[in-house]
């Protein structure tokens, strides 16, 4: 006869394994160069429709209607607001920002640049923050880098920094949504180098105050961003809702998390296990941190991202996608629709060049992403893209 406490055992094990699960699928680990099986939109919208409830902090359901645009005004409590959106109660508010210091070395493979960054997450990628820098005639807008969940400024543009500042640009990246175990950032904050746990709206606001300290150092009114996975997202919000339209011309993203993820159906399920009533985000959320969870198809945060169309006016956007990606999944939710004054460039890394079988993580690496960046940024001054293998998990630049 099972013992209960035989049963609360194997409870436990099953609510860790999962919660284990998503944490792999956010850091990309374990991924194989097969495309996981994408659900299908209309399975995704079944089980997260809308008007859906939520389970709220004390366990009790409460709407996802509730979410304040752009205020930043939460309480971080995970009581329907944009900031817990999962009905989560863990953490007090999104962290902080910091700014680099020193300069890792370049890497071509996100592997070892991953590593290198979890001991040294202070860091800057090469290429980045030299605050004399000016822009020039023909590259007139400094670049700004923004990193992913579980990443940070010099791991998630280790390969691509110095390239794009040999290119002639002034490029300048930080460390946003730095978050302890308190403040909601999850098993992650006790690693130096996981960034990007906090709360996206609160990231946001520190995307806005480094944007602007990079206007004032080089002089101009605008910039360009380049951005990876919840980097994408972010930026999105932060031209928005946090005066970013009036500051971004060109828009260049990587697996972003613009319309969600199911994280491999991961997220879907606990979307729908959440709307029954059982706090099961809010309990992961404990592992993998604010963002993580504000990411998942469904959440208070993707549903006010796209509230009122995919863009903004003024705004150039090209937004990459790799069939092989294992967290922004089904990957085409990465995709933008073009509304009134922006253009969208929706590109898949594979298309043209099927060798490239970067996964979420080592498209960062990839030399055909890497040019990418170069043709959106100046079509006219690197007009040509590289196909060149890069594998996925490890990464290579273009080799093993």
């Amino acid at each position: 006869m099972t013992t209960t406490r035989g049963r609360r055992r194997s409870v436990c094990a099953a609510i860790i394994l999962g919660a284990s699960a998503l944490a792999v699928a956010l850091t990309g680990a374990g991924a194989a160069a097969v495309p996981p099986p994408a659900p299908t939109q209309q399975a995704l919208a079944d089980l997260i429709a809308s008007g859906r409830q939520v389970a709220g902090p004390s366990g009790s359901a409460g709407t996802g209607s509730a979410c304040t645009s752009g205020s930043g005004a939460g309480s971080g409590n995970g009581s329907g607001d944009c900031y817990g959106g999962s009905g989560s109660s863990s953490g007090s508010s999104g962290g902080t920002s910091t700014d680099t210091v020193g300069v890792g070395p370049a890497q071509t493979s996100w592997l070892a640049a991953f590593a290198y960054g979890l001991s040294n997450g202070d860091v800057a990628p090469p290429g980045a923050n030299d605050w004399n820098c000016k822009p020039t005639a023909e590259h007139p807008r400094p670049v700004v880098l923004l990193h992913g969940t579980w990443m940070n400024a010099y791991n998630g543009f280790a390969y691509m920094g110095q390239p794009i500042k040999d290119a002639g640009y002034c490029t300048f990246t930080f460390n946003y949504g730095r978050s302890n175990i308190i403040e909601g950032g999850g098993l992650g904050s006790f690693l130096p180098g996981v960034m990007g746990t906090g709360y996206i709206q609160d990231s946001s606001k520190q995307v806005a105050a480094f944007v602007d300290k990079v206007l004032a150092a080089t002089g101009t009114g605008e910039v360009d961003i380049v951005a990876h996975s919840q980097g994408g997202a972010l930026a999105n919000w932060y031209t928005k809702f946090d005066g970013g339209a009036e500051k971004v011309k060109n828009l260049v993203t990587f697996g972003a998390t613009h319309h969600g993820t199911s994280l491999v159906g991961i997220g879907a399920l606990g979307r729908m296990v959440n709307n029954a009533g059982i706090d099961v985000l809010g309990f992961v959320e404990m592992f993998v941190g604010h963002a993580g969870i504000q990411q998942t198809i469904g959440s208070d945060f993707v549903n006010t991202l796209n509230a009122n169309g995919d863009t903004v006016a003024g705004v150039d956007y090209t937004v990459v996608g790799t069939r092989y990606d294992e967290v922004t999944n089904p990957y085409d939710l990465t995709f933008l629709e073009a509304g009134p004054g922006a253009t969208v460039d929706n590109i898949t890394l594979q298309d043209g060049c099927e060798q490239d079988v970067s996964d979420h993580l080592t498209m960062m690496y990839s030399p055909r992403a890497l040019s990418i960046v170069l043709r959106a940024l100046d079509p006219v001054g690197s007009p040509n893209l590289a196909c060149e293998f890069n594998p996925w998990l490890v990464g290579g630049g273009g080799s093993l």
